[in-house]
């Protein structure tokens, strides 16, 4: 549908035309016609502009424009001319018709394809209903049930690689989760260990972006799992990135978009449950009443007992490191010398941040 009608109003005014969403990622592109420019060319390759042109664009105002907005060249960019048309249905934009303007196009030429615009519109949103029905779907496809999730895949579109990715909800803050790309499958309601979550199935190329981009709806914390080739597990993706989103909430240094990839040892101890990361905090119990102390070992074992190197990362002098590592050992009984104890201080060090 959407296809047709931008071959048809390119055809009308004789200009180059596009339709995209609302982030800007190409939907439809007419047959060229006339001059094309370097925004174009990389959007239909891409399938999506840069963010430095989205940038561009939408400092004219397009994204609460009622009507078109004509946008001038900019040879650095390499933007010819041309006329940004919302796809506005119900007062709400749902994306954008694009045209070339070599100075044809005056206000009557753009009058005359206003039904063609509306009907533009219409699909879009329409489109967007559905996706916010197929979302729901995501908590069946992301169910540790074998045959919810077949029952779930059978119903999406879904086709690999892609990544589920957790982003903590505020009850102050709700996120236009429906201007996220085509490809894009949100859910904003799954509740998750007790934390209001909402999920996303991503393509695996945009994860971080579209993670990045929810987090920042919401203002809180964001997890991505890894990248699945087969949609039907998508399941351990969303399990990873419910873990990786608790890291990301409680470990300032994955704040706020914590990748499952890049956990290192939090992989392992977001498997363990509660209690269990509590038994093992417990061996560092006398330490964390310390925070000086607490912060000073955790930073020398990061940094593999490394004193100069340590002592730099902590802006402290290296006699205060030996005072605080001392300091350490009396508070905990544990010998840091010993590889063994070593280790699992580091390890109760790191579990105390989970809980």
């Amino acid at each position: 549908m959407l296809q047709e009608t931008v071959d048809e109003i390119a055809d009308r005014v004789g200009a180059s035309a596009t339709i995209e969403d609302r982030s800007l990622q190409l939907l439809a592109y007419a047959a060229q016609s006339g001059d094309i420019d370097t925004v174009r060319q990389e959007s239909i390759l891409r399938r999506r502009a840069t963010s430095e042109v989205r940038a561009y664009f939408e400092g004219y105002g397009i994204a609460g424009a009622k009507g078109p907005v004509r946008i001038p060249a900019d040879a650095e960019l390499g933007v010819l001319a041309r006329v940004c048309v919302p796809l506005r249905y119900h007062g709400v934009t749902y994306g954008y018709l694009w045209l070339l303007d070599d100075g044809t196009l005056d206000d009557g030429t753009l009058a005359s394809i206003s039904g063609l615009v509306a009907q533009a519109a219409a699909t879009l949103a329409q489109d967007a209903r559905r996706r916010q029905h197929l979302g729901r779907s995501l908590r069946e496809l992301f169910s540790s049930d074998a045959e919810e999730r077949a029952q779930a895949l059978a119903r999406l579109d879904v086709t690999g690689p892609v990544t589920a990715v957790a982003v903590r909800t505020s009850p102050d803050r709700v996120a236009a989760l429906w201007t996220l790309p085509r490809t894009v499958l949100a859910d904003p309601g799954p509740l998750t260990s007790g934390e209001p979550a909402a999920a996303l199935l991503v393509p695996s190329g945009q994860a971080i972006e579209l993670a990045s981009r929810v987090q920042g709806m919401y203002g809180t914390a964001a997890g991505v799992g890894g990248s699945r080739e087969d949609p039907a597990q998508a399941w351990r993706s969303w399990q990873e990135a419910v873990r990786a989103l608790r890291v990301a909430g409680r470990v300032p240094e994955f704040a706020p978009v914590a990748a499952w990839s890049g956990l290192g040892v939090y992989r392992m101890l977001t498997r363990l449950s509660r209690a269990e990361l509590g038994e093992l905090a417990g061996e560092v119990t006398g330490l964390l009443g310390d925070a000086d102390a607490a912060r000073t070992v955790e930073g020398y074992l990061d940094r593999a007992g490394h004193v100069q190197e340590s002592a730099a990362a902590l802006g402290v002098h290296r006699q205060t490191l030996y005072y605080r590592l001392g300091k350490a050992e009396r508070l905990t009984g544990r010998d840091l010398a010993d590889g063994q104890e070593r280790l699992l201080v580091h390890l109760a060090l790191k579990a105390a941040h989970l809980l």
